[in-house]
């Protein structure tokens, strides 16, 4: 297997949740990781202006903004708030030069998935022409299953290329998380299928037991994923972008953020 190039490593910055925007950037800097993914929560904390200015200052570039999408709510007048949000994401994705804007799709919002999954596709379809005109490229990232009652109903890499093909965008693309996507028998076809529309890697581990769904990923190397085939079959299809270390952990959250850093490049070294 080709080793991946360590100058390819990008922090989400979920990954380092004790530090705030001034901090993640700056220890970027101090680490030599040039590629950083930003969250929305943590951007409104200090300005989208100051958050720019902090980027370009470093030299930082951003692989990916999070997020946009959570299309499905029971009623019309939410959904319609939740497009106009994913507007003004569009708008900050454009603003700080963010290759995409990840789509995490939504929760079921009706007891019917499939009304849910209608209004995913509904939901595209009315942003999708605005990130066009704003020269953005928007993500569908398919979560684990684990996830559809209350952060996506767009499971699997299938369902996302589904809808990729329905609306055939150069605009619109998959972003493929291994932590999400390392289980399903049908994922090596799948990224074959998304051949030229993969517009996102993350990359973490699936440990044994978890102990949280939510906070349960792992530092590579730490459990079953095997990485290494996933990033290949990938870069395969057309992706050699940044890849994002997503790490969504509380022990990790409890650690320096620059102890983290020093560690995720060794892992990524080893185990991407």
């Amino acid at each position: 297997m080709q080793q991946v190039q360590v100058e390819r490593v990008s922090l989400n910055q979920i990954t380092t949740e004790q530090w705030d925007v001034r901090q993640a950037i700056e220890g970027c800097d101090r680490h030599g990781v040039s590629w950083i993914s930003l969250w929305r929560h943590k951007i409104q904390e200090v300005g989208i202006q100051e958050t720019k200015r902090m980027l370009q200052a470093h030299g930082l570039q951003v692989s990916s903004l999070c997020r946009g999408g959570m299309f499905p709510a029971r009623t019309k007048n939410e959904r319609i708030k939740r497009i106009e949000d994913n507007k003004r994401a569009i708008d900050e994705a454009a603003e700080l030069g963010a290759k995409v804007l990840v789509l995490v799709c939504g929760a079921s919002g009706d007891d019917d998935l499939e009304v849910s999954r209608q209004w995913v596709l509904e939901g595209i379809e009315a942003i999708l022409p605005y990130a066009a005109s704003r020269g953005v490229q928007l993500g569908i990232e398919p979560l684990h299953p684990m996830y559809a009652a209350d952060r996506s109903v767009i499971v699997t890499a299938g369902e996302a290329n589904t809808l990729i093909e329905h609306f055939n965008s150069a605009h619109l693309g998959i972003v493929l998380d291994v932590f999400h996507i390392w289980w399903d028998p049908n994922i090596m076809k799948e990224i074959d299928r998304a051949h030229g529309k993969i517009l996102g890697f993350h990359v973490s581990d699936w440990k044994v037991p978890m102990k949280d769904m939510f906070k349960g990923r792992a530092m590579m190397g730490d459990g079953v994923i095997n990485i290494k085939k996933l990033r290949e079959s990938v870069e395969k299809n057309g992706y050699c972008g940044p890849v994002e270390v997503e790490i969504i952990n509380q022990d990790l959250w409890n650690q320096p953020g620059d102890d983290v850093l020093v560690q995720m490049k060794e892992r990524f070294i080893e185990h991407v």
